[in-house]
């Protein structure tokens, strides 16, 4: 069975995704531990497919599939939360909102779930059950086949449901975005449903942490040019920054202490 990451790992894996390759001796160092220590983090990050033994180090795997749910719902935890308070302030009272598959977007459910007014579209189960023991929020939610990995209902029966409705605001996360703004995911029915959303929406607001930014998924669909407004947790890497330039106006970067109100 899958485990959620440990704090460290988690601080571990996050230094994998930024640098590519960590060296285990690198890793003692930084966390101020013995290199068997490190050893013992690592392994279980590689036996659950979370990185990949490389000659004196760990690196990334070679992905062809995303994470478990239950195994990316703590990754970059802090960041998500901030990501979801920030973009919980931009949606008022009222409004109606489509929120798509993913981690980020079960943060901003969990941020709003207090909201009154409410009328939420949704193909997440998690999103559902977020905002359930709140009436004053309405509801709706795809019927389909369950993934049940991914606790969501993708592909054609997701895309009807997302075009029976018009919403105020589309909000959904990505799977990674390349260096020319190509949205990816890993499955070609997860970037239908992304797409209905968007297509429904009058404003489509990405949310995603920046680890997503040069982070490898196969299935290509959609751009950030089909983004009203992203919102990230931190500054874009340097080899985004004509992406940073272009979109300086789209771009919301949360504030480190930022909570919920």
């Amino acid at each position: 069975m899958l485990k959620t990451p440990t704090a460290r790992q988690a601080h571990i894996l996050e230094i994998v995704r930024e640098k590519g390759f960590a060296s285990i001796e690198h890793l003692a160092k930084h966390f101020d531990v013995t290199q068997q220590t490190i050893r013992r983090l690592v392994n279980a990050l590689c036996d659950q497919g979370l990185l990949r033994r490389i000659h004196g180090g760990v690196g990334l795997p070679v992905q062809n599939q995303n994470l478990a749910y239950g195994s990316r719902q703590g990754l970059n935890a802090d960041a998500k939360r901030r990501i979801a308070h920030a973009t919980a302030r931009f949606i008022p009272d009222g409004a109606s909102i489509m929120i798509g598959l993913g981690t980020t977007p079960e943060y901003v459910a969990q941020a709003l779930s207090r909201r009154q007014d409410l009328r939420v579209i949704t193909n997440n189960l998690n999103v559902a059950a977020a905002f359930a023991q709140n009436p004053d929020v309405e509801i709706s939610i795809a019927g389909g086949t369950l993934r049940p990995l991914d606790r969501d209902i993708v592909g054609e029966a997701a895309v009807r449901f997302f075009s029976g409705f018009r919403a105020d605001y589309g909000i959904f996360g990505v799977g990674g975005v390349d260096q020319d703004g190509t949205l990816l995911d890993f499955h070609s029915d997860e970037v239908k449903a992304r797409q209905a959303i968007v297509a429904n929406s009058r404003t489509a607001l990405l949310v995603a942490d920046i680890t997503k930014f040069g982070r490898n998924a196969t299935v290509r669909g959609g751009h950030l040019d089909d983004c009203h407004h992203f919102f990230t947790d931190g500054p874009l890497p340097l080899a985004f920054q004509p992406i940073t330039a272009r979109y300086a106006d789209r771009i919301h970067v949360t504030a480190p202490d930022l909570v919920a109100q």
